[in-house]
């Protein structure tokens, strides 16, 4: 399906950020199909005493348009730390707020440091 479809200027449908046909478009979306860039997703990072132990948790990530397990590999690994997904965005082991805000500004996400 296309503008135009069935006439001698038929078009495929293009994204409007990369001017690609959709099929073909690999920007990221949100649940509705709406493109949504980093700088749509303003993220919170917090940390957290649990049991004694401190962790840093990452909110306000759209699950659909950031691709969380990715983005929670590569934490962990710049970390040397674990942690675990969650719906609205991941934890990692340990007081590791302000090197992940910096990576996530880096990445164009408007990270802010939230909490104590």
């Amino acid at each position: 399906m296309g503008l135009f479809d069935g006439t001698s200027l038929e078009r495929p449908v293009t994204c409007p950020v990369c001017h690609k046909p959709t099929d073909a478009c690999t920007c990221p979306r949100n649940a509705a199909g709406e493109v949504t860039s980093p700088r749509d997703q303003p993220a919170r990072v917090q940390r957290e005493k649990r049991r004694g132990k401190w962790v840093t948790v990452v909110t306000g990530l759209d699950p659909h348009a950031s691709d969380l397990p990715a983005m929670l590999k590569q934490f962990k690994q710049k970390c040397s730390a674990g942690g675990g997904l969650h719906p609205d965005g991941f934890e990692i082991q340990g007081d590791h707020r302000d090197l992940i805000v910096a990576e996530l500004k880096k990445s164009g996400y408007p990270a802010k440091p939230s909490g104590g």
